[in-house]
């Protein structure tokens, strides 16, 4: 079923999630699918279970190409359950993100370049990735919703956030000079 997005300022987005404590269970598979098909149907890179009011540690994010990031590569499709970050060196890069929960901006963030991902899928099989690129940034995104942190709190410089369109042809503009 595809949920409604909550927005920014809703305070439900602010909050820590709770972590989860039971796995393979039937609430937790219809939330996962619920988040699937939310994400598929806004065509996101990744959705948190409290962008839809679910106060539970719970991320998904992959996708094999996406309009919306076209120069991104493939990051495989995750169900991560109760994940933790470690940043993989001192690195940070910038790169624009956008965010179901602010529909129609972008703004340009500062993440780490590198990073292990831990966790379990929803039957509670432990996950351990080391990532880098796109992929550790989608995940440091979505990770970050769980701690109530929205991507512009991230950001070091609001004259790079704005509306895609008009960032779009801001870009367009300074290309033909």
């Amino acid at each position: 079923m595809i949920r409604q997005v909550l927005r920014a300022g809703n305070p439900k987005l602010m909050r820590r999630a709770l972590p989860v404590e039971q796995f393979d269970t039937p609430a937790l598979h219809a939330l996962v699918d619920d988040m699937i098909d939310t994400m598929q149907a806004l065509d996101g890179a990744g959705l948190a279970a409290p962008q839809i009011g679910i106060n539970l540690r719970v991320v998904i994010f992959g996708f094999r190409s996406n309009e919306r990031y076209p120069d991104a590569e493939p990051v495989p499709f995750t169900v991560l359950v109760n994940p933790q970050i470690e940043p993989l060196g001192d690195l940070q890069v910038l790169g624009w993100e956008g965010c179901l929960s602010l529909p129609g901006l972008r703004g340009e963030v500062p993440r780490y370049e590198r990073i292990r991902y831990t966790g379990v899928d929803p039957e509670g099989r432990s996950i351990d990735r080391s990532v880098e690129g796109f992929h550790a940034r989608v995940v440091q995104h979505e990770c970050d919703h769980l701690d109530g942190v929205l991507y512009p709190m991230r950001m070091r410089d609001f004259a790079r956030f704005g509306f895609g369109e008009e960032i779009e042809l801001a870009r367009l503009a300074s290309l033909q000079g």
